[in-house]
């Protein structure tokens, strides 16, 4: 067998596989390029020959800027991030230690640090408030926003569940002033979240529906949302409803919340001034409002509220002025001026009254004046009416068929005006209908009326309770007396004493008043004998009954 040569038995060494190279991130870009593809001294030189340079595209730092490279100073914290990538500690020293650095590098960071802990809050709340700080100066058209929306996005593929992302999200999207994602955005938000931190959404929603450019019909069916949430806010859904000039709903609203007994204003309204509002849209915007028994509404208010009870009045007939129902207002305001009772109450409604009446007039002259100058006009032009055309105007001229009131409408006014001390006085004795003086007051008023005059007196001594009387009561049986002694009727005023004699007084002197001046009455007509009757009378004994009513009144009074 042939030998093998010994030339044939030497092996030559396997060759050496090239070690793994570790890129220094202080080297520059082509040093790292030279660094990745160079191969051991075994491996030949033809290697590094044939090393494509394509392969540069791989590298982690391709496509970004040499200054943004990590530094030698940050070899510690690369080493330590390279040694446990996904603790939040390493990263967060990083972060810290270059936090004067600029927001482009800081930014390579929060990436790098987020690819690695994708589900690190704290990481994304820093890097999301970093990124508002960093677009805030710019105008909101800047392509800065579009990438902080996005990040936005990226954000919540894993923070859909942090409230505190939504809002910094829904917060920029409103400084923004993009509506229609904003919109959308929200839902999502109130989706993603559980209800007991929608809370923390809905002021933001809120805020969008108020914004001048949102469609009124968002922010309606957003309010209406909002009240299923939070019921207790409806006077801010009542305040969008007025703004948007939605009356009918905003009445609706407001009545449903003065039904409510259980409402309580959040922001310190009290009942009477919801019912003002509501009054309010009643009376101005009665045409638009339907469904409610306007009438039936604010009588109840008047009967629930004594404050400001002259407002309401003259609500309720501006309502009906406003309808068109003339008559009808006429008699509110009647019904108004004699059942307030104080004088300022008085003055709103008389006020209202007179500016209605001389509103009436004046409306009436001035169609007057436009009906007389279309006649002279008819009149230049000479045009001739033939015999039942001048028959027709002939009964139209009758006073049965006269449509000019205005001498009606100014009597009306002027009676208005006449009538002012009279109603004055009526409100004042509704305060205290035992005024004494103010009887004496009201009954001067009439004094070219005797037939009121009497009718007051009556009134008077009917009403006054001697016992509750401001003043002295007497003196309105003296003064009735004598106002038919005035007219020579001396059988009238003794029937009058005579009545006056069987009142029980609150003093002793009241009825010996009432004596004398009943005798000084007959003394004055030359009836000697019966003054003196009269005073034998007054100073005789009382009988058994009298002394009885008057015991048992003297017990009443201890």
């Amino acid at each position: 067998r042939a030998r093998p040569s010994s030339r044939s038995l030497q092996f030559s060494p396997p060759p050496a596989s090239p070690r793994p190279q570790i890129l220094n991130p202080s080297e520059s870009g082509a040093e790292a390029r030279l660094a990745a593809t160079m191969p051991s001294a075994a491996a030949g030189p033809a290697e590094v020959a044939l090393a494509p340079p394509a392969k540069a595209a791989a590298l982690p730092f391709a496509g970004i800027s040499p200054d943004l490279y990590p530094t030698e100073d940050d070899l510690p914290y690369e080493e330590e991030i390279l040694r446990e990538p996904f603790k939040l500690k390493g990263w967060w020293r990083y972060l810290v230690a270059r936090a004067a650095a600029p927001f482009a590098k800081r930014a390579v960071i929060y990436e790098r640090a987020l690819k690695a802990l994708p589900g690190s809050y704290k990481l994304w709340h820093a890097y999301l408030r970093e990124r508002l700080d960093h677009v805030r100066p710019h105008p909101i058209s800047h392509p800065a926003y579009a990438s902080l929306n996005n990040t936005f996005e990226r954000a919540l593929a894993t923070m859909h569940k942090m409230p505190r992302v939504w809002v910094l999200y829904l917060t920029s999207l409103l400084d923004q002033r993009l509506l229609t994602r904003g919109r959308r955005n929200f839902d999502r938000a109130l989706r993603a979240l559980p209800v007991t931190q929608h809370d923390r959404i809905w002021p933001l929603y809120l805020r969008l529906a108020s914004l001048p450019a949102c469609p009124v019909e968002t922010s309606f069916r957003v309010f209406r949302r909002y009240l299923q949430f939070d019921p207790s806010h409806a006077e801010d859904f009542i305040e969008f409803l007025v703004s948007a000039e939605r009356w009918q709903e905003a009445a609706d609203r407001l009545a449903s919340v003065l039904n409510d007994d259980g409402f309580r204003s959040v922001k310190g309204k009290t009942r009477h001034q919801l019912w003002l509002e509501l009054c309010d849209i009643l009376t101005k915007h009665a045409d638009e409002v339907a469904g409610l028994k306007v009438d039936a509404i604010l009588r109840g208010g008047i009967r629930k509220f004594t404050d400001e009870v002259g407002k309401l009045w003259t609500s309720l007939a501006d309502y009906y002025v406003r309808r068109t129902l003339y008559e009808k207002a006429r008699d509110v305001f009647e019904e108004g001026v004699s059942s307030v009772m104080t004088v300022q109450e008085f003055s709103v409604v008389f006020e209202a009254y007179t500016q209605f009446e001389q509103s009436m007039l004046a409306a009436k002259l001035e169609a007057a004046e436009e009906d007389g100058a279309a006649g002279s006009d008819e009149g230049e032009k000479g045009s001739k009416k033939n015999k039942v055309e001048k028959l027709e105007k002939e009964l139209a001229a009758c006073w049965l068929n006269d449509e000019d009131d205005t001498d009606l409408r100014l009597a009306r006014f002027e009676r208005l005006l006449d009538r002012r001390p009279e109603l004055l006085s009526s409100v004042l004795l509704r305060q205290n209908p035992h005024n004494v003086e103010e009887w004496h007051r009201r009954v001067k008023l009439f004094d070219k009326d005797p037939a009121k005059q009497v009718a007051t007196y009556v009134e008077a001594v009917k009403t006054v309770d001697p016992m509750k009387a401001v003043g002295k009561p007497h003196t309105l049986w003296v003064a009735f007396a004598k106002m038919y002694e005035k007219h020579n009727r001396l059988d009238s005023a003794e029937d009058i004493f005579k009545k006056a004699t069987q009142v029980n007084y609150k003093a002793v002197d009241h009825l010996a008043t009432i004596w004398c001046e009943w005798a000084e009455m007959e003394l004055r007509n030359q009836h000697f004998d019966k003054a003196i009757e009269l005073m034998r009378l007054a100073t005789a004994e009382p009988s058994v009954e009298v002394k009885r009513r008057g015991i048992i009144y003297f017990v009443q009074l201890c």
